[in-house]
């Protein structure tokens, strides 16, 4: 275990004050203001993370532990529901103890269309079209699909408030890789696009279910042309800084292109940028380049599939990497 007693003096000297830039909910709970502060306070270190899905949520969390020792720092699952029954009460009994242990929780939300009704397939319904029509309804009150989307809200607020009752904060990212081609919220681009959706889900969270326990993260996707698998520029889809604690990206090929980091730390404007998912692990020199990331979060089999047992152990050994067993932050 690296020594801890920096991270240790720094939470607790900056916990009881306000972050550098308050979080974007002025009701923020205190457990949410103190871990945007401990964030804040990262400088050039890196949080270590690893997703699983939500079957099974410790079973990647566990290879990375026992490929390197040391358990990360951020735990992650995915409220996608794709079998018969809710995933919701499993995420918060995971959440609850993963939060005991003294993880950072990050959750994050593969929702299927407004149209379709749960269990959601991934192609049809996550991964599914939807028309301009049905879009411009989806952002009006009043029309049936946007009842039935204030109904998925419903639906999900009811595991974060579970969160909030217990004093858990969640870095919660929804709606992620807005930029690309592949979901049905994407490649909404302009102030009626995606922009109005993220801006629609916030006002609900927030000034109806009271969810104060979240940090709000804008996730994308590292830009790329790849024909028919694009992600556009971060601007396009930016809904401003009124409703964005963090800005995030996701990188899965090891393609950590200089120029789209600092585009995402330039669009930040001083608020933390994070690796939101990740497949093939950044390097030391990568790291070195780009210091500014408060955490990275594997990708479930990723850990595995797209990284070598040494390379893991690099990233995990690194002096500027936050393991579990490095941070406290449960007081």
């Amino acid at each position: 275990m690296k020594n801890c007693i920096y991270c240790f003096i720094t939470f607790f000297t900056v916990g009881s004050l306000q972050s550098q830039t308050p979080p974007v909910n002025k009701n923020s709970t205190k457990e949410a203001q103190r871990l945007l502060n401990y964030i804040y306070t990262l400088g050039d270190r890196i949080l270590t993370g690893q997703h699983s899905y939500n079957e099974n949520p410790s079973s990647f969390y566990n290879v990375a532990t026992e490929i390197t020792g040391e358990e990360p720092a951020v735990w992650g699952t995915d409220f996608y529901w794709n079998r018969n029954q809710n995933p919701g009460d499993r995420i918060v009994e995971e959440a609850i103890k993963k939060h005991a242990n003294g993880n950072i929780i990050t959750l994050m939300w593969h929702v299927g269309r407004p149209h379709d009704t749960p269990p959601f397939t991934w192609r049809e319904s996550v991964q599914g079209e939807i028309s301009e029509k049905d879009w411009q309804a989806l952002l009006t009150p009043g029309t049936s699909l946007h009842k039935r989307w204030e109904e998925q809200v419903d639906q999900i607020a009811l595991p974060l408030k579970e969160l909030q009752r217990k004093g858990i904060p969640v870095l919660w990212r929804p709606y992620h890789e807005m930029n690309g081609v592949w979901f049905w919220w994407g490649n909404k681009k302009g102030d009626n696009g995606f922009k109005k959706l993220w801006i629609q889900l916030y006002d609900r969270m927030v000034n109806v279910h009271h969810l104060d326990n979240l940090i709000w993260v804008w996730n994308a996707n590292g830009p790329r042309d790849i024909p028919g698998d694009e992600a556009y520029d971060y601007l396009d889809f930016f809904p401003g800084h009124d409703y964005v604690d963090i800005l995030a990206t996701d990188v899965y090929h090891g393609d950590y292109e200089q120029k789209d980091y600092e585009q995402l730390v330039k669009l930040a404007q001083g608020k933390p940028v994070a690796l939101g998912e990740v497949g093939k692990l950044p390097n030391r020199t990568i790291l070195n380049s780009q210091p500014k990331w408060s955490w990275f979060m594997v990708w479930s089999n990723w850990i595995t599939t797209a990284n070598t047992p040494e390379n893991v152990k690099d990233i995990y050994e690194y002096t500027k990497t936050i393991s579990k067993n490095d941070i406290d932050i449960s007081n």
